[in-house]
C-alpha cells in the first residue's frame, strides 16, 4: 500500500471517530480503513477523551483488535440498538450503493449496518466508481454443500463465477460463519443493485451477498490535495 493511500485512510478514519460521542453503541467495521478507525477509537478511550463506549464488531479480526485496545464489546444479540456503525467499502457508486466483502465479512457487516441508526462509510478516493462490479467482484456467501448449485444458477444469470481460494492455506476461503464465498462478475457491471441483491439472495444455498443497498447514510472520502491529506463528505447523486 502506498504512503499516499495510508495518509488518506488515516485521515478518513480519524474523521469518522470524531462523530462518536460518550455512551454510544458503535458498530466496528472490517478491513484496513476500519482497523485504523478502531485504533483511533481505542486511543481516544485510553486518553479519556471518550467514555461509556460499547463496540459491536463485524469480524473476528476486528474483535481481536478491539479487545487488544481495551474497547468494551458486546454481541449483536446483546444490544438493543447501534447508534453509529462505521465501516469501509470495496466500491461506492454515486447513489451510495456499495459492494463489500473483500474480506469475506459481509454477512456480519450487513447485519450491523442494518441495525445502526446511522451508517457511515469510510473509504479512500480509489474506491469511488460510477458503476458497481466493473472493477471489483461481487462476493456471495454460500453454504458449503451448495456452492456448485449456486455457481450454476449465477452463471445462468449471465455472470462469471469463481470460488474464492485462500492465499496462505490450501483450499477455499472459509468465512467466520463457516461458509464459502463465490466471487461474481456481471458483464457491464451492475445496473440495478436493489433488484440484483434480492434476486441473488433468493437462490437456495445463498446466505448473503455483498451488495449494500440503501444502507449508507454518509460517505467520507479520504483524499490528498496539494500534498495534504483531507476528508471530503461525499454528496449523494
Amino acid at each position: 500500500m502506498s504512503d499516499l493511500q495510508d495518509r488518506m485512510k488515516e485521515a478518513v478514519a480519524t474523521a469518522a471517530v470524531d462523530q462518536i460521542r460518550d455512551g454510544m453503541v458503535v458498530g466496528l467495521g472490517s478491513g484496513s480503513t476500519a482497523a485504523l478507525m478502531i485504533r483511533a477509537l481505542g486511543h481516544k478511550l485510553q486518553q479519556g477523551e471518550l467514555s461509556g463506549i460499547v463496540g459491536v464488531t463485524t469480524s473476528f479480526q476486528g474483535e481481536v483488535l478491539a479487545a487488544e485496545l481495551g474497547i468494551p464489546l458486546q454481541t449483536l444479540n446483546a444490544v438493543q440498538r447501534i447508534d453509529l456503525a462505521i465501516d469501509g467499502a470495496d466500491e461506492v457508486d454515486p447513489g451510495f450503493q456499495l459492494i463489500k466483502g473483500g474480506g469475506a465479512c459481509h454477512v456480519q457487516e450487513k447485519l450491523v449496518a442494518r441495525r445502526a441508526d446511522r451508517f457511515v462509510v469510510v473509504v479512500d478516493a480509489t474506491k469511488l466508481v460510477e458503476r458497481l462490479n466493473l472493477g471489483f467482484l461481487l462476493p456471495v456467501e454460500v453454504l458449503p454443500g451448495a456452492w456448485r448449485q449456486v455457481r450454476d444458477e449465477l452463471t445462468a444469470m449471465g455472470s462469471r463465477v469463481e470460488l474464492r481460494m485462500a492465499v496462505r492455506k490450501a483450499g477455499p476461503v472459509v468465512t467466520d460463519q463457516g461458509n464459502l464465498v463465490l466471487d461474481v462478475a456481471f458483464d457491464g457491471g451492475i445496473g440495478d443493485p436493489a433488484a440484483l441483491e434480492a434476486r441473488i439472495n433468493n437462490i437456495p444455498g445463498v446466505l448473503e451477498n455483498g451488495l449494500f443497498v440503501n444502507l449508507a447514510d454518509q460517505v467520507l472520502v479520504g483524499e490528498v490535495v496539494d500534498g495534504a491529506a483531507g476528508v471530503r463528505d461525499l454528496a449523494r447523486r
